[in-house]
């Protein structure tokens, strides 16, 4: 069990189409992972939910919260829980 929240970087990075982001959740609680693009505009909420302690990992398809396809460019993801909050950036090439 992770002692520690943790954010990894995402891999690959820079990735088309897909990439994986892992993290370690070291209390349990709501977790959120959210993609912004980077005017700060939300694209994409890929996790929001309770989790338990433990390591996780989702992927990112490049895609909006409407299944479109998000343009190339440079775009952040945030894991936010009510004890820890990280934020890493990512880019997507085309």
């Amino acid at each position: 069990m992770p002692t520690e929240f943790a954010l990894n970087q995402n891999y690959p990075n820079p990735f088309n189409p897909i990439t994986n982001i892992t993290y370690d959740i070291a209390k349990q609680g709501l977790v959120q992972i959210t993609i912004y693009d980077i005017m700060g505009r939300e694209i994409n909420t890929l996790v929001s939910r309770y989790h338990l302690p433990g390591k996780y990992k989702i992927a990112w398809r490049g895609q909006d919260a409407s299944g479109y396809k998000a343009a190339a460019g440079i775009y952040f993801y945030q894991l936010s829980t009510p004890a820890f909050t990280k934020t890493k950036k990512m880019v997507l090439l085309k």
